[in-house]
């Protein structure tokens, strides 16, 4: 199920969804905040595989990361999986996911349309049908992905500009601060936060 058609053009999808340096740390910060919850979710079992990878997949199809389509796919089969839902969600189309996961899924999208900064009231409403914990576990995945998906892209544009198809919307520098950016922005935001728990 691999997808070639990002190798045949650049994608309008793929040139929308472009992240800066600055976005991929606050991306990276935001995510290592809620490491705890994830796992806190996986040992209670609050968020199935499953859930997991939909959630995954929908914040994947807004931001049109190839990778990250391939690679959640193949887990996604691995977790039970049909495919042609899974083709469904990374369309956009969640009419084959469980009903008490679509405000999550939209909440997902919701997220990544609005590049990591969702509005309070859609918080607050995740909050009321999930509760805090679940809730802040369903925002630790959809941080994760944006990571990942983040990072997808600009390897992407990096790549095509090395193809003679430099896109505007990004420099070379600024695709390479994001492809590097994890070697040096986690280190560095887990000195950072260790330091402050223990000097608060």
């Amino acid at each position: 199920m691999r997808d070639t058609s990002h190798d045949q053009h650049t994608s309008q999808k793929f040139m929308k969804r472009l992240y800066t340096p600055r976005d991929f740390y606050c991306f990276m910060s935001d995510m290592l905040a809620n490491v705890e919850d994830m796992r806190g979710a996986r040992r209670k079992n609050l968020i199935t595989e499953q859930f997991g990878e939909r959630i995954m997949m929908a914040v994947t199809e807004v931001n049109g990361c190839r990778y990250c389509s391939y690679f959640h796919t193949q887990v996604a089969l691995k977790a039970g999986m049909e495919e042609k839902e899974i083709r469904e969600t990374l369309s956009g189309d969640f009419s084959q996911a469980p009903t008490e996961e679509l405000p999550a899924l939209y909440f997902a999208q919701h997220y990544a349309e609005n590049a990591g900064k969702p509005e309070p009231e859609m918080v607050n409403q995740l909050i009321a049908v999930y509760g805090n914990e679940k809730s802040r576990a369903i925002i630790g995945y959809i941080r994760a992905i944006m990571i990942g998906n983040a990072w997808g892209n600009a390897f992407d544009s990096l790549r095509f500009r090395i193809k003679g198809q430099p896109n505007q919307e990004l420099t070379i520098g600024q695709e390479l601060g994001v492809v590097f950016g994890p070697f040096i922005m986690a280190p560095y935001i887990l000195i950072k936060n260790f330091v402050r728990q223990r000097t608060g």
